[in-house]
């Protein structure tokens, strides 16, 4: 059976999911800003897509594990109750894959800064720090991006990385990790040109939700 999309929070994101959706050739079953009127009956059949915000995951993700095939959570700053949310999905034998960030970009920066911090690890002299800048719209900070780098950075050297936020007009999503060192300074940069990426993500993210069993982090299966 074709895989079968529904869209929870019709805000930028969700209009940018739909536009992904139809580009794809996939179905979209419906779209909500109140999921938890759903239909459960095309419930049982979708992957739903929650781009919402966090005060709706707390709300919503029982419903969401209780009726979907399968769900797929972009919406960050829920991290205080990740091990509550994912023991219920697995709870409920539901597939669920959530992200800070739903970017292949990202998820490949992701990657280089774990081989980076490792080696700074090794080497000793360095000192990591972030900078994170988004919309002004945007409800969390520091970014669930920010964090999940720094869970990365710190978890292999062993420090706190000091993380500043900006707010600021329309941007989509930069990040920048620095390690300073007393000799010279390595810094990377990931800059975001729009919201399609994160929409593109989330879509590839549903498609092998449909197929999987289990509770994911994007970054461990998107390479897989």
């Amino acid at each position: 059976m074709a895989m079968k999309a529904v869209i929870s929070g019709y805000g930028k994101m969700g209009r940018m999911v739909e536009k992904t959706l139809q580009e794809m050739g996939i179905e979209c079953a419906g779209k909500s800003e109140d999921i938890r009127s759903f239909d459960p009956e095309v419930a049982h059949e979708s992957v739903c897509i929650d781009f919402t915000v966090p005060a709706a995951i707390r709300e919503n993700y029982r419903f969401l594990a209780e009726n979907f095939k399968a769900v797929v959570i972009g919406t960050t700053g829920w991290d205080d109750i990740r091990d509550e949310v994912t023991a219920y999905f697995r709870k409920c034998g539901t597939t669920m894959v959530y992200a800070s960030n739903f970017s292949i970009g990202v998820n490949i920066f992701f990657a280089v800064n774990d081989f980076i911090s490792k080696k700074m690890a090794l080497t000793g002299g360095y000192s990591p720090y972030m900078v994170e800048m988004h919309h002004c719209h945007k409800l969390d900070a520091p970014s669930g991006t920010a964090r999940s780098l720094a869970e990365i950075v710190d978890g292999n050297m062993g420090v706190k990385t000091d993380i500043q936020s900006v707010r600021c007009g329309e941007i989509p999503g930069i990040h920048i990790v620095g390690f300073e060192g007393a000799d010279d300074r390595i810094v990377l940069k990931h800059e975001a040109f729009s919201r399609a990426g994160f929409a593109r993500g989330a879509v590839e993210a549903a498609i092998r939700a449909d197929r999987l069993e289990g509770v994911y982090d994007f970054k461990d299966i998107i390479f897989a």
